[in-house]
């Protein structure tokens, strides 16, 4: 009878799917960009038109993760409140993603900000969202 209260204390572990965004800036492919008004955190209506494909692609091909940059523009604060932007961006079109029927799992929305990476030639970051689905691993 002590066993499962044993077991019970245990901490449960997670499956975390492990995946890594680095450099997928440079991806070309099964991407998507959610533009923000200036200084907005919340999802339009036109998002699920831009996101809806990468979700059915996703449900379709449960092996692949994805990469939601978030981004804020020079003239939305200063670094410490653009990068906060950012990741409240990020968040956003993450959830957004998981109500689609993505599982969270599947899903690391980050935060990118001016002092990150050196420019990437035609990297879009506007305010708003790049939304990378990664190809197969």
């Amino acid at each position: 009878m002590a066993l499962p209260l044993v077991l019970a204390a245990l901490p449960a572990e997670a499956q975390v799917r492990e995946f890594s965004c680095v450099g997928v800036e440079r991806l070309s492919e099964d991407v998507a960009t959610v533009t923000f008004a200036r200084n907005a955190d919340r999802v339009g209506r036109e998002a699920a038109g831009v996101l809806q494909p990468l979700a059915e692609l996703a449900r379709a091909t449960q092996e692949r993760n994805f990469c939601v940059l978030g981004y804020a523009s020079a003239g939305e604060g200063g670094a410490q409140t653009a990068a906060r932007l950012a990741a409240r961006r990020a968040r956003a079109v993450g959830l957004e993603l998981s109500k689609m029927g993505v599982e969270r799992d599947r899903i690391r929305a980050e935060a990118r900000t001016r002092g990150f990476a050196t420019a990437s030639a035609g990297v879009d970051r506007r305010p708003g969202a790049r939304i990378v689905l990664l190809p197969l691993p």
